[in-house]
């Protein structure tokens, strides 16, 4: 359950990110401030379903949220993403980046921890 805590302040952690840059004038860049807005309710929700719901799913959401949001950011300080390109030399960028990596091995070492992964295995396995 401590890991579930942990990927929740990650999902917490990203989506209050994404909120103060949505604020601070991401909602008006089109696309990409609809999509920060979409990063605040999936962290928010997800972080309620972690310690909520005892389940993969809510530990797949979280894996999926940073896995997603950090290769976005990623594109959009290369190639750029719908226009806009950024760069990481700001305190934001590098706290969002911590929690959405953080929040990709905290939910793979959850779903380890309680069964999930194993139990899947197990099932792949004995139908071969």
């Amino acid at each position: 359950m401590v890991m579930r805590g942990v990927g929740a302040l990650a999902a917490v952690v990203t989506a209050a990110v994404h909120l103060y840059l949505w604020f601070d004038g991401v909602r008006d860049q089109g696309t990409v401030g609809q999509l920060f807005l979409v990063n605040v309710v999936a962290g928010a929700v997800i972080a309620v379903l972690l310690v909520a719901w005892r389940s993969w799913v809510p530990l797949l959401l979280l894996a999926g949220l940073g896995a997603t949001t950090l290769a976005a950011f990623v594109i959009s300080t290369t190639a750029g993403l719908y226009g806009i390109h950024t760069t990481w030399d700001s305190w934001y960028a590098w706290v969002a980046a911590v929690s959405e990596a953080g929040a990709v091995l905290v939910a793979a070492a959850a779903a380890s921890a309680e069964g999930w992964l194993t139990s899947l295995r197990s099932r792949v396995d004995a139908k071969h």
